[in-house]
């Protein structure tokens, strides 16, 4: 980055620019002790025959009600979904809410009952929190800050696809986005967010998958190139199976958006060895019908759409001002 330069709200959309405002911090911080895996969606840390994950993040959702959940629904989902992509299952997160003077009680319990009830859906407890409120005009209403913890015998790194591979999707892409521009936009839809825990569903398919991650900011393109880049493979999608409703595409045309760099808050996509292939998405279907596989792992670098005339399009991690606000 160059000197003099000041933060923008591109650099926390999750495409280039977040990848280049977390370099600069790494320059500084570069000890890591003993953990690894520091640049995954969770850090590990041996402990015997375990290894101990450790996730932690922050939400400023605009709206903070939408279709389909809340900022507390998606702060749940958001931290037990990162430790569950590491192959690990959640058994604590810690809540800290700074929360504006002036906000609505009625509001704010809306939201402690939405982080009640993924709590017990996901059968991963509040371990521990902070509230603070801070002078009206300070904050944007809310901020919810989570951190997780989670054990895992067999670690699922974002650098695991191997040639070969076949890419899946957990579900249809994009409708968490969607659900909150629909709101912002007042804009008439039956898309709701797809915001759920999905512990559940990796703990009966995570020993088929090579790696995995949830597509949140940045969306497919920038996922999937993190896992390309760090595998050093090459990743192929199906024009004819891009995971995303008619719904959905239509929304991202009306707006001029990348259908790509669209964000989930309860889907994944996943690389599973073709021995296995089969066996993954029997389980997957049993959750979620639109589970399907997207594409192919092939020798080379980068991630590329093959076009229904056969073509090849690159497809880039996502650059300039994304949606802000989305998670």
């Amino acid at each position: 980055m160059k000197e003099n330069e000041n933060i923008t709200l591109e650099m926390g959309g999750g495409g280039q620019k977040s990848a280049e405002l977390i370099a600069e911090i790494r320059k500084v911080i570069k000890d890591v002790g003993k953990w690894k895996n520091t640049q995954d969606d969770g850090a590990v840390f041996s402990l015997g025959n375990e290894n101990l994950i450790f996730t932690t993040d922050a939400f400023i959702v605009d709206p903070i009600f939408f279709a389909g959940g809340d900022i507390g629904k998606i702060a749940m989902c958001g931290t037990i979904n990162d430790i569950s992509v590491m192959g690990a299952r959640p058994i604590g997160i810690s809540l800290s809410i700074v929360v504006e003077e002036g906000f609505p009680m009625e509001d704010f319990k809306k939201i402690i009952s939405s982080i009640n009830k993924i709590s017990k859906e996901s059968g991963v407890p509040i371990a521990t929190g902070d509230t603070k409120v801070i002078e009206k005009g300070k904050l944007d209403k809310i901020e919810i800050t989570t951190a997780g913890i989670g054990l895992a015998q067999n670690v699922i790194a974002n650098g695991g696809a191997q040639v070969g591979d076949y890419v899946i999707a957990s579900g249809d892409l994009g409708e968490h986005t969607v659900a909150l521009l629909a709101k912002r936009f007042n804009y008439k839809t039956k898309i709701k967010s797809d915001c759920q825990p999905f512990n559940k569903i990796i703990e009966k398919v995570g020993k088929y998958l090579s790696a995995c991650k949830d597509p949140t900011r940045g969306g497919l393109a920038a996922n999937l190139n993190e896992i390309a880049d760090k595998s050093k493979v090459k990743v192929i999608l199906d024009e004819n199976s891009l995971p995303y409703k008619k719904e959905v595409v239509a929304m991202t045309e009306l707006l001029g958006l990348d259908k790509f760099s669209l964000a989930s808050e309860g889907r994944f996509i996943a690389t599973v060895a073709p021995r296995d292939i089969k066996k993954a998405l029997a389980i997957l279907n049993k959750f979620n019908k639109e589970a399907k596989v997207i594409g192919r792992v092939e020798k080379g670098r980068g991630v590329y759409l093959k076009t229904e005339l056969g073509g090849l399009r690159k497809i880039e991690v996502p650059r300039g001002k994304l949606i802000p606000r989305i998670c």
